[in-house]
């Protein structure tokens, strides 16, 4: 059970207000908790881990600044896997870690920042189109990098983001907000952004080399379009979808 005196419930307002922004500059190096702050809790998405998500973003932005996210695509990609707060793992077993998919394919390209006793939630029939027993709790917390704080992350797939509210494994199996979507952006899909929970751009890149093929970046802007992570106009790219 929570020990109730070190939590600070807040609504969605209230992070929009701009308590999340200021957190986030302070660039907290461990849990908020063994400082003698109180941890937040999302009213609207209780099971989103806040402190480890702010610092996602911040980590972020510190990669975007150095043009980190531009450059041969699996070397950006493992600067994505790290801003995410994941280890890179591509010899892992699935379901034991295993990242190789992460950000590689037109699904997988949710960061998603949850609180660990989330983190054995199954899907159970409420995320169509996923396994009704997808269990993620083994890996999410083999692969997760503790130095951002509480909570654990996974690339969990996006399908269902362009509903309102978004209906997709973060929101619905987990309760959990995303610290950020890749969303690769039309015409030319060679492009991606990195948008916050809000829809909200974070950060570009501009990968080189061998990107995941054309067909899943275009499925990728596709599974987003018309809702809140939409980044362009929905009529734009349609020829080329």
């Amino acid at each position: 059970p929570e020990d109730s005196s070190m939590l600070l419930v807040v609504s969605r307002a209230t992070l929009l207000r701009g308590i999340v922004i200021s957190l986030a500059s302070t660039r907290l190096t461990r849990p908020a908790s063994s400082m003698g702050l109180q941890e937040i809790v999302d009213k609207e998405y209780p099971g989103t881990a806040v402190e480890r998500m702010l610092a996602v973003r911040g980590r972020v932005g510190d990669i975007a600044a150095k043009g980190g996210f531009d450059g041969e695509w699996e070397q950006v990609r493992k600067k994505l896997l790290f801003a995410a707060g994941l280890r890179d793992l591509p010899d892992a077993r699935p379901g034991q870690g295993y990242t190789g998919h992460a950000f590689n394919d037109w699904n997988h390209c949710d960061a998603t920042t949850m609180r660990l006793d989330v983190a054995d939630s199954n899907n159970e029939g409420r995320v169509p189109g996923i396994a009704y027993n997808n269990p993620l709790g083994s890996g999410i917390r083999i692969a997760s990098l503790p130095e951002l704080g509480p909570g654990g992350t996974w690339s969990t797939c996006i399908s269902g983001c362009n509903m309102r509210p978004p209906q997709d494994v973060a929101h619905v199996q987990f309760q959990s907000r995303v610290a950020f979507k890749l969303v690769w952006v039309p015409p030319a899909f060679e492009t991606f952004a990195l948008v916050d929970d809000q829809g909200v751009v974070l950060a570009h890149g501009n990968p080189t080399g061998g990107l995941p093929p054309l067909r899943e970046r275009q499925m990728n802007y596709m599974a987003v379009r018309g809702g809140i992570y939409d980044v362009v106009d929905a009529r734009s790219g349609k020829d080329e979808l």
